[in-house]
């Protein structure tokens, strides 16, 4: 975007009819269309065949973040249903940490049908190893990033757990479908590691074990950085123009050594999608 009159919405939008959105994964990841732009000519090929598409040398980085399972469905004792969307942790502050929590934790949350949510504690029963599990929700704090919202929980179990058992893997909105079992593992890449994403890196997702072994047989090194997709994915841009929207942060974070062997590179260094770009912007 070189100037602020490029940056329009209108100019930007376009028409995606529905019927041209894929509703569920193919069962073989790599066998997934891939289109091919070189030397001004577009063709398609098999996403299987990528390796043969990168030059040898090259430097490949992927987002090992993992999907967590950030909806939490609750009911008022009315009957009203609140949908709490955990964002990002708020104490403690550090993912690891927070997930590691055990009994109570805080986050920053969007909240469906906040109108319907008053002062009340909300909870949710689960079973969790065979035991019997009380989540407890109350609000602490509204701010323009959202709202957040503490949880507790009568058991030992850590609050990764707990969130694994009561809560349900979010899929992207344009998929106009609930969230089904097969989601838990497609709407993960093969190389997810670090739980904290509210979205899938969805680049990654076609990869397989297969096709990073041939990638990695073409001489190509691949390097991975963890960038927790938050809540910009589903926010809208209600400016008019796109430079004046104001995104909503992310985590990352890279190893010194990740830092090291990107200085020494000599070669093409590729990025697996829009959060590895944005995490090598970054760290430049």
């Amino acid at each position: 975007m070189g100037s602020k009159e490029h940056a329009f919405i209108e100019k930007l939008s376009y028409t995606l009819p529905d019927d041209r959105i894929a509703k569920y994964p193919l069962h073989e990841r790599d066998a997934s269309k891939l289109l091919v732009y070189q030397n001004g000519t577009i063709s398609e090929d098999r996403f299987r065949n990528i390796p043969g598409h990168l030059p040898a040398g090259s430097l490949l980085f992927f987002n090992n973040t993992r999907v967590i399972h950030a909806r939490l469905k609750f009911k008022r004792a009315t009957g009203a249903s609140i949908e709490i969307f955990c964002l990002t942790p708020v104490a403690p502050h550090d993912y690891q940490t927070s997930f590691a929590s055990r009994s109570s934790c805080s986050w920053l949350c969007m909240v469906g049908n906040l109108k319907k949510w008053k002062e009340e504690e909300l909870e949710i029963a689960l079973v969790l190893n065979g035991q019997s599990i009380i989540l407890k929700a109350r609000q602490l704090q509204r701010s323009d990033e959202g709202i957040t919202v503490s949880f507790s929980w009568n058991a030992q179990s850590s609050f990764a757990e707990i969130i694994e058992a009561a809560g349900t893997l979010p899929i992207p909105p344009y998929l106009n479908r609930d969230t089904e079992n097969l989601d838990r593992e497609r709407y993960q890449t093969v190389y997810s590691r670090h739980d904290g994403s509210v979205a899938a890196p969805t680049a990654g997702l076609h990869f397989t074990d297969k096709t990073l072994e041939e990638v990695r047989n073409k001489n190509i090194d691949t390097l991975e950085v963890t960038l927790h997709v938050g809540a910009g994915t589903f926010k809208p841009v209600k400016s008019t123009n796109a430079l004046e929207h104001e995104m909503h942060h992310e985590f990352f974070t890279v190893s010194r050594e990740v830092i090291s062997r990107l200085a020494r590179h000599q070669g093409l260094v590729i990025a697996t999608g829009t959060t590895s770009l944005r995490s090598l912007e970054s760290l430049y």
